[in-house]
């Protein structure tokens, strides 16, 4: 069996101060995806025995980055979509494995006012395009903060957010496209109707107190992977970042 962990860090250097290492030991993963690690090259020093790590960095400083720890030697990796347009943020990680491919993404947000909303969906529409292209020559998993909550109850106030960033009808809708692709929200397909857990939480007004949150990190697999998949977690008592890690194990 294959474990896979998918966390957005919200800054890595400020999470490995706040015990990522141990929690990185801790979950014992065969593949550690991480979001928005906020670094360039060189800025971290951190490695793991018995792991190889894959990075695509942002151009601009502090901001975005994604990674993938891994302790199964990748065929090949791939950073970005391809594409010139989307490939400055350091917002993809591709392995290519003899089974299948592990992509982690770090999914634009729309932003405050939907100021990015266009362009957010000009990246959907590629990233469900590049993945349907992965996935005619094997089975993808792909994972990361996908920045939107699928369903209302995927989030606490569905109705005081409906046209927020992340719970807007257009991304709503981007989601279930890519779902109707060939793809299975891997926690869903086990806890379809299970309310109130999340996986981010706002710094404010002691949101996560109160866990007045979302469930915007997933783990999608191609459909063909389901009889493979064997579990999925949501690790809300896990701290150090606005995020908790998400969880699939597959039997591959």
């Amino acid at each position: 069996m294959l474990k896979f962990i998918s966390w957005n860090v919200n800054g890595l250097r400020a999470c490995a101060g706040k015990g990522f290492r141990e929690t990185f030991e801790r979950l014992d993963a065969d593949f550690f995806c991480l979001q928005e690690t906020k670094l360039q090259e060189g800025q971290i020093d951190l490695a793991f025995d018995g792991y190889e790590s894959y990075w695509d960095y942002a151009d601009k400083k502090g901001y975005s980055g994604t990674a993938i720890f891994t302790r199964h030697k990748p065929l090949a990796v791939t950073r970005g979509l391809g594409i010139d347009e989307h490939d400055h943020e350091g917002r993809a990680v591709t392995l290519e494995m003899d089974g299948f491919f592990l992509v982690t993404v770090y999914v634009p947000n729309a932003q405050d006012e939907l100021r990015r909303l266009d362009y957010r969906m000009t990246w959907d529409d590629a990233l469900r395009q590049y993945l349907t292209n992965l996935d005619r020559r094997k089975p993808v998993i792909v994972c990361g903060d996908m920045n939107v909550a699928h369903q209302e109850i995927d989030l606490k106030n569905p109705k005081t957010n409906r046209r927020n960033p992340g719970f807007t009808d257009e991304e709503r809708g981007k989601f279930g496209c890519l779902l109707d692709a060939g793809f299975t929200d891997t926690f869903r397909h086990f806890y379809p109707d299970l309310t109130d857990v999340y996986s981010w939480w706002s710094y404010r007004f002691r949101a996560r107190e109160k866990n007045t949150g979302w469930r915007i990190d997933y783990f999608l697999a191609s459909d063909r992977l389901v009889p493979a998949l064997q579990s999925a977690a949501i690790h809300t008592d896990i701290y150090g970042s606005d995020h908790c890690p998400v969880e699939a194990c597959f039997n591959l």
